[in-house]
């Protein structure tokens, strides 16, 4: 057991890509006892959440026990509770259940969760994808939806229509990976349908799908999509939602299965601060990072609204969490050693990347735009780069190729008890 005594009390709330990255940097720093904290005991790997939703990766190649990874980091201890709010009076972070961890420096990255726009009942019906629990979730209304249009060929076409809400890179990424799963690998196991008949529907309340991407890019993806055979509504927003689908400013979409990919708010850690939030709830950072009038809080990652070139926000992206996370690491480092501060954060952009579907993907690197074959390679590789331990790169790797190769999803796997059609 570690001596923690008279050591500086760093507290990280929240084990994403911002959270571990400071973790990760400072795990053997002499000086401090830090107490990482998250509510459950893995860290997740999102950008590739959407494969274990639609069947190509099963979930326990895309995430991590959290003490497996800080177990080689001497100074980090691993809490599994949930962190309910902040005392910056007393330098406590409360725990449910009445506990309280005392800091000296405490660093909030709680990350986002789904957004429906002050309609929360949607969710029932439209359930988000942010952790594995809703990529299990999704993967089994998919495949049951399959299931039930095979049980009951007179409602197919219920059955057989997917919306997907949002046309972000996780819509589209979803749009295009149910079109292909409906024609490609399903075909041959089904006898009372034709799951190439799947009605896949994607709907944007924008003007334009992928709307952070450049124009030529987001145009490309368009195509891409009509070429799987999704069906794109731009200029459409969602005004109800309920077991038999959605209803849109252009009239009722029937469906029962639905999607939403269409927005995210912040954890409520501004509450806890008592400071002000952007419309999603994120905390305004000083250019350091830290909360206003809060210098020995860090507020970091999806939790924070970061300014970055001229007025422009650093994007809610594994690689800017990591950044982050880097950036307050050495701040700490540089107060425990006395040094003067550090220059305010710069975020470095270091591309976009969205993948629509096998052999298809977009990537926006500023200046250099690619598309289709090479970057859906490229999108790959940087996935597999950003992936945790040498383990689950190898695991992905190999899944992607064999899948690739043999054109089929690796983890077409319902769990649960089935409900009755309608339940």
């Amino acid at each position: 057991m570690t001596d923690r005594a008279g050591k500086h009390r760093l507290v990280i709330v929240g084990a994403g890509f911002a959270g571990l990255q400071v973790a990760k940097r400072l795990g053997h720093a002499r000086r401090l006892a830090i107490d990482l904290v998250d509510r459950r005991n893995h860290h997740l790997f999102q950008p590739l959440l959407y494969q274990a939703a639609t069947s190509i990766l099963p979930p326990s190649q895309i995430a991590w026990p959290i003490r497996q990874l800080a177990r080689n980091w001497p100074s980090v201890t691993v809490t599994l509770g949930e962190v309910v709010g902040v005392d910056a009076d007393t330098h406590e972070a409360l725990l449910a259940g009445g506990g309280r961890l005392a800091y000296d420096t405490l660093i909030v990255a709680t990350g986002v969760t789904h957004a429906y726009f002050g309609h929360d009942d949607w969710a029932a019906f439209a359930p988000g994808l942010k952790t594995l629990e809703d990529a299990t979730q999704i993967r089994r209304r998919i495949l049951l939806g399959f299931e039930r249009a095979e049980a009951h060929p007179e409602q197919a076409e219920a059955y057989l229509t997917f919306v997907i809400v949002g046309a972000g890179p996780t819509g589209v990424e979803l749009a295009g990976t149910i079109a292909e799963l409906a024609r490609t690998h399903l075909p041959d196991e089904f006898r009372h349908i034709d799951t190439r008949r799947a009605r896949v529907v994607l709907v944007e309340a924008g003007e334009r799908i992928l709307p952070s991407f450049d124009p030529s890019l987001s145009a490309y993806a368009l195509r891409a999509l009509d070429e799987l055979g999704v069906e794109v509504r731009t200029g459409e927003a969602v005004t109800h939602c309920d077991a038999d689908g959605v209803v849109t400013s252009a009239g009722a979409l029937p469906a029962r299965t639905v999607i939403w990919a269409a927005g995210v708010a912040a954890s409520p850690a501004a509450e806890w601060l008592g400071l002000t939030a952007d419309r999603a709830g994120r905390v305004i950072v000083t250019p350091h990072l830290t909360a206003p009038g809060l210098p020995d809080v860090f507020v970091i990652g999806d939790t924070a609204q970061v300014a970055w070139d001229q007025g422009r926000l650093a994007p809610g992206i594994a690689p800017a969490a990591k950044q982050q996370g880097d950036y307050v690491a050495k701040v700490i480092r540089a107060r425990l050693a006395g040094r003067s501060p550090l220059p305010p954060f710069r975020y470095r952009h270091q591309g976009s990347l969205a993948t629509i579907g096998r052999n298809r993907a977009i990537i926006d690197f500023g200046e250099i735009k690619l598309k289709g074959w090479l970057a859906w390679w490229l999108w790959g590789a940087a996935h597999i780069y950003f992936l945790i331990g040498a383990r689950s790169r190898l695991a992905v790797t190999w899944n992607w190729f064999w899948a690739y190769v043999r054109n089929e999803p690796a983890a077409r796997l319902i769990t649960g008890p089935l409900a009755p059609p309608d339940g």
